[in-house]
């Protein structure tokens, strides 16, 4: 599916506002995540079309994202989520491309039941670790785990989004593509053209009509971290046992050999 063909399937959507995004509260969150390829893509939005809308930000259907996480010198963050720990933490700054370069510092922190939450504060740029102001130490002293003035910054993820809400409003999806990484470290970028991650964020064991499009087109769900399957794909020196079936299913889909 071209740019052209998707942009022309998101128009047929009924649009939503921000504004109107604000009154879906998932109080009782449950998140699911899929990988599929763009042919899919287009497959699930002419599946979603009568039961979705679409988030609409001055007239864009597809936002640009970047986001650049930090780690320690050691990846503790990475090396945890490898690891199999449940409680972990990510620290990243986010741009929004398309909102006049809004940019937040975020931390996410992730129980032992599977839970996130995500605290966060507007900041002025992606480097703001590396000279912080007052502001930005007082969040980082008070949420980081680490010893946060040695964080480094690790990977930029670079990636288009695509909002879709359900008429009901007890879930939003997420669809990000065009997915680029770099290892600020390394120097090594990677990218899938044809790779779809898809978050579906629902209010508890509601219907949901995605469901029931995934299990329809046999897509079935797959946990999956931007960070750690980026870094894995860009830092040759650190372990990756945990990713590679992950990395692997990646490839079948997009047609791609990288082990």
């Amino acid at each position: 599916m071209s740019e052209i063909e998707l942009h022309k399937l998101l128009d047929t959507f009924e649009p939503i506002s921000l504004e109107e995004m604000d009154a879906v509260k998932l109080m009782n969150r449950v998140d699911t995540k899929y990988i599929a390829s763009r042919s899919q893509l287009a497959d699930i939005l002419r599946m979603a079309q009568k039961d979705y809308f679409a988030q609409q930000i001055d007239g864009k259907r597809i936002t640009q994202y970047d986001t650049l996480y930090y780690d320690t010198p050691e990846l503790s963050m990475y090396i945890r989520h490898h690891d199999r720990h449940l409680v972990r933490q990510k620290v990243r700054i986010r741009t929004y491309v398309d909102s006049d370069g809004l940019t937040f510092l975020e931390i996410k922190n992730k129980n032992n039941k599977g839970k996130t939450k995500k605290k966060r504060i507007a900041v002025s740029d992606q480097g703001v670790l590396l000279h912080p102001d007052e502001e930005v130490s007082a969040f980082m002293t008070k949420r980081c785990w680490y010893e946060w003035r040695e964080l480094l910054p690790e990977l930029r993820t670079a990636f288009s989004r695509i909002t879709l809400v359900n008429k009901g409003k007890t879930e939003r999806l997420t669809i990000d593509l065009n997915l680029v990484w770099s290892n600020v470290q390394t120097g090594i970028d990677k990218s899938y053209e044809d790779l779809v991650i898809i978050e579906l964020k629902r209010d508890g064991n509601t219907y949901s009509p995605m469901l029931r499009i995934m299990n329809e087109l046999r897509i079935k769900p797959m946990k999956i971290s931007k960070y750690c399957v980026g870094t894995a794909l860009t830092n040759e020196s650190v372990k990756r046992n945990r990713f590679k079936a992950k990395i692997r299913k990646i490839e079948r889909i997009t047609n791609h050999t990288t082990i």
